[in-house]
């Protein structure tokens, strides 16, 4: 298969996917932003608003609607840079990681049995691997 028809098929099952995960998630109001903000800061600690905008190619105005709802919802905190007070750090709650975790529990659950009843050992060792090859992929 052509590296063009293997990205189509890819995109087209990778929407497929996170449509029906999105689905299956408990109803929390968070929206996907938010949902990405917290995810962002619980895999890579405290980050600036900027560097989450990078990591999410978003412009950092684009987030500050995001933050403010996160904050007064005791999700994340922000802390002054003792060394340049113009710079913020913006870190996760216990509250903020006890919900990113309890959101996408739903989903994950949904899929591990999904992919329990549905593929064989070998189909199931397929997809790690394809997982890992993904990883691999939008890492570089």
């Amino acid at each position: 298969m052509e590296a063009y028809e293997t990205a189509v098929a890819l995109r087209r099952a990778s929407t497929r996917l996170a449509l029906r995960l999105r689905a299956e998630r408990t109803g929390d109001g968070l929206g996907s932003t938010g949902v990405a903000v917290l995810g962002q800061l619980h895999r890579h600690g405290s980050l600036t608003a900027s560097e989450i905008a990078k990591a999410e190619r978003v412009q950092p105005q684009s987030l500050t609607r995001v933050l403010t709802s996160l904050e007064e919802q005791d999700l994340i905190n922000r802390r002054q840079d003792p060394h340049d007070r113009r710079r913020q750090t913006i870190e996760l709650t216990g509250t903020g990681r006890a919900l990113l975790k309890e959101h996408v529990k739903s989903s994950d659950d949904w899929l591990a049995e999904a992919i329990a009843e549905r593929l064989n050992p070998t189909e199931q060792a397929v997809l790690q691997l394809a997982t890992n090859i993904l990883d691999q992929l939008l890492d570089g």
